[in-house]
């Protein structure tokens, strides 16, 4: 959704009496350049002014090998190309449609002239925050007939702005969902009457230990390839879309991971969605998994389990590669002295407490074969930090990204795309412990390839639901 969508359409239902709506002039604020430096061409047929010391911001960031400062560079090199390109009067604005490829049909505008507004004396003098809305004053001063809109990503700026009746909105042109309630979860229950209803005409078939069903009718539109689909009343009923071809859908069974000759590592699935999860996990054909779940939904055990079995059993994949975003939780403890593994591993408390499960489900073999398990489970379990992993290439690996959802969509495009032939990557996370500034649950890296690689024959996405931790994780979280 562009920044403009949402709010054309009111523009247009106040100003029904003449054929064309004025277009907004956007003030945007130096963190939504920073947060996505594309966004000078966001906003489709309406201008975008920037104060001079958003300018000013922009250079003092520009240094460093963060994500904001890389994308206050890039930002930067944008603006340079425009104005660079540009012969006749900046007062007039800078056309923006060539250097968008017709994505925006407006003009930027520069700060060109000293402000001729005084702020109210609570408001701090030569802070940028403030000049920022001064400039908004300014500009409504100037131009009364035209709708102002302070854009930023800094929320007590907006409460400022609103605060001097400047209009003010977040920036959510990289928002996947306004609600993550929306967000697809991967299933669907089956009507009570499903049977009834698409028993005509219905094909069936057993192959390879399961049973294929070709369904036609209402709900068909529906599902997407790769999504779960249950129904639990009578006889319960278990199944993935393997393949929707217009009117027609085709269903395969799931392997029951719940009992206990199908488990994996000595791990069972202890609910519906563990049992697809793990149906996605132990599945060579699916190259990209997304599991969402709050904390003890079972997320990185289920994926270490079934990561054994495929590396160290059935030798799919040679190696367990695991990394994360390292951000902590409350403040920085500084420097880590070793290795790249050895400064990995205070971020890796998950990964050792599900090894050590996962190692201790074996009772039978005495402490010499646990000891020796243990060497070989570490020995192809390996903790990378992401900011290497740019320019690598994975080959027959089992990639696992933790805590995805402190990811930005950008970061998430350059992990993804180090996956080599045989190698398949798992996101885990949980979109409402978000650590990232800036990130919210609809703009999450994690929120955005579980929304764009719905339906995609090779990927698949559960959101978990029951906890299984613990009696007290569980009643922890529902009411605190």
């Amino acid at each position: 959704m562009t920044q403009s969508k949402s709010r054309v359409v009111s523009i247009n239902s106040r100003s029904t009496k003449t054929k064309s709506a004025p277009t907004k002039l956007f003030v945007l604020d130096t963190n939504v350049m920073m947060h996505d430096p594309t966004s000078l061409y966001r906003f489709e047929e309406h201008d975008i002014f920037l104060p001079i010391c958003t300018l000013e911001e922009l250079d003092n960031n520009k240094k460093g090998t963060l994500e904001v400062n890389r994308n206050a560079r890039q930002a930067s090199r944008f603006l340079d190309e425009l104005v660079k390109g540009f012969d006749n009067g900046i007062d007039e604005g800078i056309p923006l449609t060539k250097a968008s490829g017709g994505a925006a049909n407006g003009r930027l505008f520069l700060q060109t002239e000293p402000l001729s507004v005084q702020l109210p004396a609570s408001f701090a003098a030569g802070k940028a925050d403030n000049e920022i809305i001064a400039v908004c004053l300014h500009l409504r001063k100037k131009e009364p007939k035209r709708h102002i809109t302070l854009v930023s990503k800094d929320i007590n700026m907006r409460i400022k702005a609103r605060a001097l009746n400047v209009d003010a909105e977040d920036y959510f042109n990289d928002k996947v969902l306004e609600d993550s309630d929306l967000l697809y979860t991967g299933m669907t229950e089956l009507p009570a009457d499903f049977w009834e209803k698409h028993s005509k005409g219905i094909e069936s078939w057993q192959q390879g230990g399961a049973m294929f069903y070709k369904i036609i009718g209402p709900i068909v539109s529906k599902l997407l390839v790769n999504e779960f689909v249950y129904t639990e009343v009578d006889t319960p009923f278990y199944a993935r879309v393997i393949a929707v071809e217009g009117k027609v859908a085709t269903l395969q069974t799931l392997r029951d991971f719940g009992h206990h000759k199908n488990a994996i590592w000595g791990i069972t699935a202890r609910n519906r969605e563990q049992n697809f999860a793990l149906n996605l996990l132990m599945n060579p054909d699916v190259d990209f998994v997304t599991l969402l779940g709050q904390a003890g939904t079972g997320k990185t055990l289920l994926t270490l389990a079934a990561g054994l079995q495929l590396t160290l059993d059935q030798k799919i994949y040679n190696e367990i590669i695991m990394t994360r975003v390292t951000v902590p939780v409350g403040e920085d403890i500084g420097f880590l002295p070793g290795t790249e593994e050895e400064k990995m591993t205070p971020w890796m408390g998950a990964l050792e407490d599900n090894l050590d499960v996962l190692m201790g489900a074996d009772n039978d073999a005495g402490e010499w074969g646990r000891a020796a398990s243990n060497e070989l489970i570490r020995s192809r379990v390996k903790v990378k930090s992401l900011n290497f992993m740019r320019g690598r290439t994975f080959l027959n690996k089992l990639l696992i990204i933790d805590e995805a959802q402190n990811l930005t969509p950008k970061q998430m495009k350059t992990l993804i795309t180090r996956a080599g032939p045989g190698t398949k990557v798992v996101c885990l996370g949980n979109i409402a412990q978000i650590d990232t500034p800036y990130l919210s649950e609809g703009s999450s890296g994690l929120t955005y390839v579980v929304d764009r690689f719905k339906g995609w024959a090779h990927g698949g996405h559960v959101t978990l639901q029951r906890g299984e931790r613990s009696r007290l994780a569980d009643y922890a979280a529902e009411i605190l």
